[in-house]
């Protein structure tokens, strides 16, 4: 099943054509990784707790449809790529306007971080397998590692 949160938008997400900013695309899809994480028990205290944090390599937006102060949202997410243990992946966001017409997609490529070493790690398997709820997208690939044969 697809992850996917409904928001009802407000008026600092939009520009002064009545559109919403571009950035707030990214901060919805955010959001909606840190509800994901959360629903499954790894609120932001407990990535503290654990001293683990996401780390972002790129992200990118592509925009279909404009949405339109006022309307609400939906914003899903699924894997897109993961490495075998999860060390690194790349999530995908579909944002759709109020009428259910997809606006936007965002995708992000990234990695977890030991935030004491700052240096980028393998999450413990409790972590993992919390993506194992987290439905894999059609064009789903395995992500190999460089240290990997």
């Amino acid at each position: 099943m697809i992850f996917e949160q409904k928001f009802i938008t407000k008026w600092a997400d939009f520009d002064p054509n009545r559109h919403m900013r571009h950035t707030a695309y990214n901060d919805y899809a955010a959001e909606v990784r840190v509800r994901f994480f959360a629903e499954h028990s790894f609120s932001i205290a407990e990535f503290a707790k654990l001293h683990i944090g996401p780390i972002l390599f790129k992200e990118e937006t592509s925009f279909f449809k404009e949405i339109n102060i006022g309307e609400d949202i939906k914003v899903n997410m699924t894997l897109e790529g993961a490495s075998k243990n999860l060390e690194r992946w790349r999530i995908t966001h579909h944002i759709f306007n109020q009428k259910g017409v997809l606006a936007a997609e965002v995708k992000v490529y990234g990695a977890w971080i030991d935030l004491i070493k700052r240096k980028l790690i393998t999450p413990p398997q409790d972590f993992v397998n919390v993506f194992k709820d987290l439905s894999k997208a059609a064009n789903f690939k395995e992500i190999a590692l460089k240290n990997e044969k």
